[in-house]
């Protein structure tokens, strides 16, 4: 995970985006509203800028467009109160173009360009008024049950996750190398499922998921990846892990309790699905997240099952709305999960990601990038 200020992929928040004249918005005969100039909220980024269109625009829909114009890879945030991510988008190639469809509520954000991917990024500040934007998008009962739902699966993640993360937590206090490092990875995969709502909490990613190369100036490196070098690296458990493993299950204990304040929308939803196909493409694909255990394909079918999760409650209404969009999604969500379970073990296990060569990589990079295209293209179907 990236740093502190990753703290939420969270485009499973009410997803706030920065920049574009919406002023103005009128009716259109069909009740549906679109803005004065017709055109989407515009975010321009470079290796050195990051141009927005506008400082002050409206609440409510609206369809944000990100124009990377530099030579690296960008990312594009919108910033809350203390570095709350409200929404994101990661892995923006040079010379190309990002959407993303967002409700924003009245407020003050930042919105911050990262080039490379690495930094604070380049920031500017906004105002969403609370003014007529464009209207929110219509009100469609199942959409309201995929909220429903979706919420009731983050939680049951969370609550499965607490004793997994207590028998990891026994163990490295045991001082049990050995059964510490075969609960590691499955201590991880309620949070990988759902990493969107776990990160909007900004506060407990820092604490417990980021690798040692993304630590902030000061940081404390704390979390799973600390203990994990220790188990794979070091070949120790002493005091220092005992009673960092102890802080591990406090943290995410943390986390649980607070699932039910997530504000999640159908929007966020299905931005939250193509941000877990982003943390695949930018840290499992590479070998970057569990670089010292090799779990890394465990958090990746977690990632990619949190995923479909989503898709499966909104696609009742993006099939009706882009039935060959539904069709596509079908089918790669079957193909890369058909890829998975080549690596999965009888004992339920996954091939050391060690073991996975570099041509069975590059299969892994294309299975994700079909999917991930697509997937873009979800929000934009549930708001049509």
């Amino acid at each position: 995970m990236p740093a502190r200020h990753r703290s939420a992929a969270a485009a499973l928040l009410v997803l706030a985006v920065a920049g574009a004249a919406l002023a103005g918005c009128s009716k259109k005969s069909d009740g549906s509203a679109t803005s004065a100039d017709s055109g989407p909220v515009r975010v321009t980024t470079s290796d050195s800028t990051c141009e927005l269109s506008t400082a002050t625009f409206p609440a409510g829909h609206v369809e944000i467009a990100i124009q990377n114009k530099g030579s690296k890879v960008t990312e594009v945030y919108v910033y809350g109160d203390g570095d709350r991510i409200i929404t994101e988008r990661e892995n923006i190639g040079p010379g190309t173009k990002a959407t993303i469809n967002a409700e924003i509520k009245a407020g003050t954000y930042e919105v911050a360009c990262k080039p490379g991917m690495t930094g604070d990024g380049i920031r500017q500040k906004v105002t969403v008024t609370p003014g007529a934007g464009a209207a929110p998008a219509k009100a469609d009962a199942r959409l309201d049950q995929a909220v429903a739902d979706y919420r009731k699966y983050a939680q049951e993640q969370a609550d499965a996750t607490i004793p997994v993360v207590e028998q990891f937590a026994a163990a490295v206090n045991a001082g049990d190398l050995e059964k510490a490092k075969s609960l590691f990875a499955a201590s991880r995969v309620g949070w990988e499922r759902t990493e969107p709502v776990a990160e909007s909490f900004g506060d407990i990613d820092p604490k417990t998921d980021t690798r040692e190369d993304a630590l902030e100036a000061g940081q404390e490196w704390t979390g799973w990846h600390r203990i994990e070098k220790s188990l794979w690296v070091d070949a120790t458990i002493g005091e220092t892990e005992k009673q960092l493993a102890t802080r591990l299950v406090n943290d995410l204990k943390d986390w649980q309790k607070r699932v039910p304040q997530a504000d999640v929308t159908a929007t966020g939803m299905a931005n939250g699905a193509k941000e877990l196909l982003d943390e695949v493409s930018k840290n499992k694909i590479t070998g970057e997240e569990d670089r010292y255990s090799h779990t890394d394909l465990f958090d990746f079918a977690a990632n990619v099952e949190g995923a479909r999760q989503v898709y499966e409650l909104l696609k009742p209404v993006a099939s009706e709305n882009d039935a060959t969009l539904a069709r596509t999604l079908d089918g790669e969500f079957e193909s890369i999960q058909a890829l998975l379970a080549k690596y999965r073990q009888a004992d339920g296990t996954y091939t050391s990601y060690d073991k996975v060569t570099e041509p069975e990589r590059k299969a892994f990079s294309d299975a994700v990038n079909a999917l991930g295209e697509p997937l873009s293209k979800l929000a934009a179907a549930v708001v049509n």
